[in-house]
C-alpha cells in the first residue's frame, strides 16, 4: 500500500494473459483500478502435466527431499507460512517465499525481479546452494536416467534434447495453470453487489481513498512495480536483503521490492520480504504508517482486513501427480552428506 510510486529500473508489458484479463473485466466495473482474474484455458495439456511432476518431484533437489511445493505449498496459498523457507541441510533462506499462485500476472519473478518471467525464476531455486542444492547438470542428467520422464519430454517437445530449458519451460507451463478466479470480491466487481457486505465494501473504500491502490492494483491487486519499503518512515528490520539494488547495482535501487499481490493475502502470513508481519492487521498497520504517513484506527484497520479477505479466489484443484519411478541408473539422494 504505497504513494508517491516512481518508474522501476525494470518495467515491461506484463503480457497478452494480462491484457486478457483487463478486457474480460468489462465496461461494468471499467472504472475501478482492480479488475477479476479469469481462468487460464490451457492448450498444451501435456506440457502443463508434464510440469506438474515436475513441480511435485523432490528428485530434483540434492537431498531427494525438497520440490518446488516444499516452498510454494498449493495447500497452503502457494507459499509455506514461515519467515523464510527451509533448504537444503536445514538452512534458513534469506527471505520470505513469494505466493506462486497468480505469480504469472507479476512484472517479473522474485522479490527483487532478478528473473523476468516464470520459466527463468524455475531453473534458480534448482542450482541454488541454499535452497534444493543440486546443478542444473545433475537435475537434466537424472530426468534423463527416469526412462517415462525421456518419453515424455519428447513427446511434448518434439525432439531427444532434455536441457534444462524445457524443464523450466514445462514448470513454468504448469505454473501459468495457478490462477484464482472466482473471488467474492471479482463477483462483486462483475455485478454481484451482495458479494460483499457494508464492512467490506468500507474496507475496499478507505484502501482505494488512503492511497493503498496506487500501488494494490490491476488484476493481481499488486506485482507490477517496484516501491520503497519505508517511504515515510524508515523500515527496520535485520533482514540483509536490499531489494533491486542486488540486480541493478544502483544506490536508488536500495529497499525496492516487488510489490506483492494481495491476491488470496488472508492464506499467504506471514507478510512482508523479511516476514516480519504475523498478520493482516499487524501488515496493514505497518503499511499504513510507513508506507502512507497514516496511522489506522482498529476500526479501520478491521476494515481493510475485511476487504482483504474477500480477495481470496478458487484455489487450484490438483491432483496429485504419479512420478514416473527411478531407473537403476539414477543417482540416488544424499540427504545426510
Amino acid at each position: 500500500m504505497m504513494k508517491n510510486m516512481r518508474i522501476p529500473s525494470l518495467a515491461r508489458p506484463l503480457g497478452a494473459m494480462t491484457a486478457a484479463l483487463l478486457l474480460a473485466a468489462g465496461a461494468a466495473h471499467a472504472a475501478e483500478p482492480i479488475s477479476p482474474i479469469v481462468a487460464v484455458k490451457v492448450t498444451n495439456a501435456a506440457k502443463v502435466d508434464l510440469g506438474k511432476k515436475l513441480f511435485f518431484d523432490p528428485r530434483l533437489s540434492r537431498s531427494g527431499f525438497i520440490s518446488c511445493n516444499s516452498c510454494h505449498n498449493l495447500s497452503m496459498g502457494g507459499s509455506d507460512n514461515i519467515t523464510s523457507s527451509i533448504g537444503d541441510r536445514w538452512q534458513k533462506g534469506p527471505i520470505n517465499s513469494p505466493t506462486v499462485l497468480n505469480s504469472s500476472l507479476n512484472l517479473a519473478q522474485f522479490w527483487d525481479g532478478r528473473a523476468k518471467d516464470l520459466k527463468e525464476q524455475a531453473g534458480g531455486p534448482i542450482a541454488n546452494p541454499g535452497e534444493m542444492a543440486f546443478t542444473h547438470d545433475l537435475a537434466v542428467d537424472l530426468l534423463r536416467s527416469i526412462p517415462q520422464y525421456v518419453t515424455e519430454f519428447k513427446a511434448v517437445f518434439g525432439h531427444d534434447k532434455l536441457s534444462i530449458d524445457e524443464v523450466t519451460a514445462a514448470i513454468a507451463a504448469f505454473e501459468e495453470t495457478l490462477v484464482t478466479p472466482n473471488a467474492r470480491f471479482d463477483k462483486w466487481l462483475q455485478g454481484d453487489k451482495t458479494a460483499i457486505n457494508a464492512q467490506e465494501l468500507r474496507g475496499y473504500e478507505l484502501f482505494k481513498s488512503s492511497g493503498c491502490i496506487a500501488c494494490h492494483n490491476g488484476p493481481n491487486v499488486g506485482g507490477a512495480s517496484f516501491q520503497k519499503m519505508g517511504l515515510i518512515e524508515p523500515y527496520k528490520t535485520t533482514n540483509t536483503a536490499e531489494g533491486r539494488f542486488a540486480v541493478t547495482k544502483q544506490d536508488i535501487d536500495r529497499f525496492y521490492f516487488k510489490v506483492p499481490t494481495l491476491r488470496n493475502v488472508e492464506l499467504t502470513y506471514p507478510y512482508f520480504h523479511d516476514g516480519a508481519a504475523d498478520t493482516l492487521a499487524q501488515a496493514v498497520d505497518t503499511m499504513g504508517r510507513l508506507q502512507l504517513g497514516r496511522k489506522f484506527s482498529e476500526a479501520e484497520i478491521a476494515d481493510v482486513v475485511a476487504f482483504l479477505q474477500t480477495l481470496t479466489g478458487d484455489q487450484p484443484r490438483v491432483v496429485l501427480p504419479i512420478l514416473p519411478p527411478s531407473s537403476d541408473k539414477t543417482k540416488r539422494p544424499q540427504p545426510f552428506d
